[in-house]
């Protein structure tokens, strides 16, 4: 496999952006998929384990599964890329002189980053905005990491992690975390037949590019001889990607929150990389508030309790009508609400 940036120049040392485009860096999986899941991923030669599962298909009809990957250490998906990542930090611990990480976020990365990383041995400090969810906290702060709160904007908490002392573990940038995800389309294929449409939600883009990554390379490999669409959905207040694709009026600077806390990235980092995914045949939806909610409540008098964001995945594949089967991916537990 090899590490480009989105405009494919090479990686130098461990940067987190191209020196010569500014784009972040990716990992592209090349030659033999293996059913062995950890030997897709040759660069970490020791991995740091929670006691993951391959998260359950649930089938509710011909057309219709779900995949509970809230069955996770942290109860969210995010612990398939922190896994990778804290795994990849703790394999080169000596050589980068790594004791310290830090992470900006306030919701189910700051949980999962927070779990591994004190798991691996490292201190660990998550910083979030200071008006951040007190129940999300809660869980971060339960696994012995130090929280730091920052007054100003999302750009403003990232921007002091990212310069603080000791190694930025950020969950965006770092392309070893959104490698990490690629697991989530290795499991699909190996859990039966590939549906015709994935759904599932985005932000800032890890989610996505991971899945897209994955079914890429079970493309390429010769495992799967068509790629499903992939159904990206966003909340109308917060859709920057669904608003672009889809020619509509959208504005950063908008004063909207959503209910949906986990997607609210205004200004995605990875903006470009999920355009071009977008365009390569696979679609976005954006749902409004009450679409959330009432989908939620309906997942759960269904027997599956997830949080809002993923909740948005019911809402957008009951608001149009999809060829084929559908698998909606839920990303994370109810309870984190």
């Amino acid at each position: 496999m090899r590490t480009v940036c989105f405009n494919g120049h090479p990686r130098l040392e461990h940067e987190l952006r191209c020196r010569q485009c500014n784009e972040p860096f990716e990992i592209v999986p090349e030659g033999k998929f293996y059913d062995d899941m950890d030997k897709n991923f040759d660069y970490i030669s020791r991995w740091v384990t929670l006691g993951e599962v391959r998260t359950p298909v649930v089938k509710i009809n011909n057309d219709l599964s779900f995949k509970l990957d809230y069955f996770s250490p942290t109860y969210s998906y995010k612990d398939r890329g922190t896994r990778n990542l804290i795994s990849y930090i703790s394999s080169r611990r000596n050589e980068l002189n790594i004791e310290m990480i830090n992470e900006d976020s306030s919701g189910n990365a700051g949980s999962s980053i927070a779990a591994y990383g004190i798991s691996a041995g490292f201190k660990t400090n998550i910083y979030v905005p200071s008006n951040a969810n007190p129940a999300k906290l809660k869980q971060i702060e339960s696994y012995g990491a130090h929280i730091i709160k920052v007054d100003g904007s999302r750009d403003h908490v990232q921007e002091e992690a990212e310069h603080a002392e000791g190694f930025y573990a950020s969950h965006i940038l770092n392309p070893e975390f959104r490698d990490g995800i690629r697991t989530l389309a290795y499991e699909i294929f190996l859990q039966g037949k590939m549906p015709d449409n994935i759904f599932v939600p985005i932000s800032a883009g890890t989610l996505l590019s991971g899945l897209y990554s994955g079914l890429t390379h079970l493309y390429n490999s010769g495992e799967i001889s068509k790629v499903p669409v992939i159904v990206g959905v966003q909340p109308e207040n917060i859709s920057p990607v669904c608003s672009f694709i889809n020619g509509e009026k959208y504005d950063p600077d908008n004063n909207l929150s959503s209910i949906a806390d986990a997607l609210v990235a205004k200004r995605p980092v990875l903006m470009n990389k999920m355009i071009k995914i977008m365009n390569d045949g696979n679609r976005c939806i954006s749902v409004s508030e009450n679409e959330i909610i009432t989908a939620r409540k309906d997942l759960a008098l269904k027997g599956f309790y997830a949080e809002y964001s993923s909740a948005t995945v019911f809402a957008a594949y009951r608001k149009f009508n999809f060829e084929g089967s559908s698998l909606l991916v839920l990303t994370g537990n109810g309870l984190k609400n």
